[in-house]
């Protein structure tokens, strides 16, 4: 039986009402996902240095800077961050999860999360998905200095479920984190909702699938 870690933002977390809450105060929807890249952006940048805060930390201060050049708010800058921030602890699960999850674990093998967030921000979007008892470790970098993919943050994960990087498979929409757990030994799975490429710059991940339903099928 295999030992799925799973990352937690995008992979497991449908982000789309992020842009909703920004439109709704006059910003483009699409901001979100510039806001996340940003964040990532300089949390990997930060991290090859060793010091890498906290994920809302820093997606406070890269939200506030990118609102900053946005005209036609309804409300300050302060207020449409707190409502993104808000509304990004509470988001929901893809539809796939929940059931590819359970269907995993019924199979015998163990499921546990890796997130750059808070452990507590993952926990509860598991327990909003009425799964949480389907997870074994909720593991983050939030102790660390570093986010994944610095070889730092998977040697973590592995000393904190207490097995070999080989025995793990990293689970994720992000070919930066699945080539950074290949790096560390671990195996890993793209979680390819989009029937997009992979991209060619990072290591080709050892399986893929379309959804945590088709992983647990076996496709």
């Amino acid at each position: 039986m295999a030992h799925f870690v799973l990352d937690v933002n995008e992979t497991l977390s449908d982000m789309t009402p992020l842009g909703t809450v920004l439109s709704e105060h006059g910003a483009p929807a699409e901001l979100a996902r510039t806001w996340f890249a940003s964040v990532l952006r300089d949390g990997f940048a930060l991290s090859i240095r060793g010091r890498a805060p906290g994920f809302l930390a820093l997606g406070r201060e890269v939200l506030t800077h990118l609102l900053a050049d946005v005209d036609g708010l309804d409300a300050p800058p302060s207020a449409v961050v707190d409502d993104v921030l808000g509304a990004l602890g509470s988001l929901a699960v893809h539809p796939d999860v929940a059931p590819g999850i359970t269907a995993l674990t019924d199979a015998g093998h163990t499921v546990s999360l890796f997130t750059n967030g808070a452990a507590a921000s993952a926990s509860g979007l598991v327990e909003r998905a009425g799964i949480r008892d389907r997870i074994s470790h909720v593991l983050s970098v939030e102790d660390l200095s570093v986010w994944k993919p610095h070889p730092a943050a998977y040697a973590h994960a592995v000393d904190r479920i207490g097995t070999l990087a080989g025995e793990l498979t990293m689970v994720a929409v992000h070919p930066w984190d699945l080539d950074g757990a290949a790096s560390a030994g671990m195996r890993t799975v793209w979680i390819d909702r989009g029937g997009r490429a992979w991209p060619s710059s990072f290591r080709a991940p050892d399986a893929r699938a379309t959804s945590f339903t088709a992983l647990a099928a076996g496709g």
